[in-house]
């Protein structure tokens, strides 16, 4: 990956193998682009936050506000803010995973 506005892209090697240029990269559950953007990691948060909501939704004949929204706090709204401070703040995961 390479950061920079007059980045020159030189190839790099390890040994006698060229290494591959990527456009992102996951580190832990943190996705990093080359522009440094958090969009990705906020997408693929929404997009596993929506399944599991659908989950909900098919699985629920009640669709009783109060047993909703015990259900919203519990498995799905974990998942965003968890997704969320691992890009912003991932040092404090591997203290958890500790």
């Amino acid at each position: 990956m390479h950061f920079g506005f007059n980045n020159m892209e030189v190839n790099y090697t390890f040994g006698n193998q060229r290494l591959n240029a990527v456009e992102e990269e996951r580190d832990l559950p943190v996705i990093v682009d080359k522009s440094l953007k958090s969009s990705r990691q906020c997408t693929k948060a929404a997009a596993a936050a929506n399944a599991v909501l659908g989950i909900i939704r098919r699985t629920f004949l009640c669709k009783d506000k109060e047993l909703i929204l015990q259900l919203y706090k519990s498995p799905v709204r974990p998942r965003l803010e968890y997704c969320i401070q691992a890009a912003w703040r991932p040092y404090l995961i591997i203290r958890r995973m500790m």
